[in-house]
């Protein structure tokens, strides 16, 4: 092993703790807020308040009260990144962290969302949903980095060069949902087919501490695909107030084949499961409030759950229990209202609370995420 390959690393891991602050404005991970005009304008709340087709994105129940009908929508999501390494090198520091701060130099991504229903009779609908996830890479530039080692190319937040990853998921999503008791309960479910894609470049300073070094960074661009399924269902519990859950399970890919030496897994990146519950309450004949949570459980996924702690321990990157990101499960709070101010105008707001994802011990890897807020 070179005396680069030795040292970066750990000195990575010491200067990684000069972090002082980590700012990225994004979503609930890598998970969108909601899907659809109106959801989104409720923070994402609307597992118990369908109203329109893209409600198969979230509980396929609601699409049993939604009439016939196309929507078709295309989002500006614009999330700005950047990370801030605070005070300057120690005499223990052979290859911090370059001081100052980085921006990501990609900050405006185009979300196209599509969603279908059709009225079979008075209790039977079928619908066809497409949306995504992702579609936010960093993109860290060359820069020269006074603080890499020889050997290096010197340039760049890990001394490799410009340095980035690239994730998108997009989901194709069929439902059926059908209501009993008069349009008081509902259930529904929907198959879920995927395709995600990823890129990453700038980590070649971690080729010594992979397990297939030549499907770590800078390779092609990776495809996966995979299926899951979702259910869920909406009921009136009394006139006004209805109560809605969803369930998605695990979505299984297989893998990212040109990341086989950076993902745990040999490339492993399946999407975690998650599970939405809430409530929506007409107040009069005008105002509705929505209140949902939703639990993402990222730490099911290896690649993404694993911690740093396994690249200390001498375990490589890309094996079975290799390194992730170290991301916690979410759980996040959602709050909207709606008023129908009059026959042409409805106006919306909401709030949405959700936790940091990553613990300050899980910041290096981090830096690269393409959805931590």
């Amino acid at each position: 092993m070179t005396n680069l390959r030795r040292n970066v690393l750990p000195c990575i891991l010491l200067s990684a703790l000069s972090l002082s602050s980590f700012s990225v404005n994004a979503t609930n991970g890598y998970f969108a807020h909601g899907y659809g005009a109106r959801s989104k304008a409720l923070a994402g709340a609307g597992v118990a308040f369908s109203q329109d087709a893209l409600a198969g994105a979230l509980n396929p129940a609601g699409l049993a009260f939604v009439n016939t009908r196309l929507d078709v929508e295309i989002e500006l999501f614009s999330p700005i990144r950047k990370y801030t390494v605070e005070g300057g090198p120690t005499q223990t520091s052979m290859f911090p962290l370059n001081p100052g701060t980085v921006e990501s130099e990609s900050e405006i991504f185009a979300v196209p969302t599509v969603g279908w229903n059709y009225r079979l009779d008075d209790q039977q609908s079928v619908g066809i949903t497409m949306y995504g996830n992702g579609g936010m890479n960093t993109d860290y530039p060359a820069f020269t980095n006074p603080t890499c080692p020889p050997g290096s190319s010197g340039k760049g937040s890990y001394c490799a060069g410009r340095t980035g990853v690239d994730l998108s998921q997009a989901f194709i999503v069929g439902s059926y949902a059908h209501s009993f008791a008069n349009g008081r309960y509902a259930l529904g479910i929907s198959p879920i087919f995927a395709a995600q894609t990823f890129k990453a470049r700038g980590l070649n300073s971690f080729a010594g501490f992979s397990s297939d070094p030549q499907n770590l960074s800078d390779t092609h661009r990776s495809y996966s695909f995979g299926a899951g399924f979702r259910v869920g269902g909406q009921a009136e519990l009394i006139p006004g107030v209805r109560f809605g859950a969803a369930y998605k399970s695990r979505v299984y890919m297989t893998e990212l084949e040109h990341y086989a030496g950076l993902f745990a897994e040999q490339g492993g990146f399946d999407i975690p499961s998650s599970f939405n519950v809430g409530l929506s309450w007409d107040l009069n004949d005008a105002v509705t409030t929505a209140f949902d949570v939703e639990h993402i459980r990222y730490s099911e996924i290896k690649s993404v759950g694993n911690s740093l702690q396994p690249l200390l321990q001498g375990i490589p990157l890309g094996v079975d229990n290799g390194s992730g990101f170290g991301w916690n499960n979410m759980t996040i709070y959602k709050l909207g209202v709606q008023w129908q101010q009059s026959k042409d105008w409805i106006l919306r707001g909401g709030l949405s609370y959700g936790s940091q994802p990553i613990d300050n011990s899980q910041v290096l890897f981090n830096i690269l995420a393409p959805g931590v807020q």
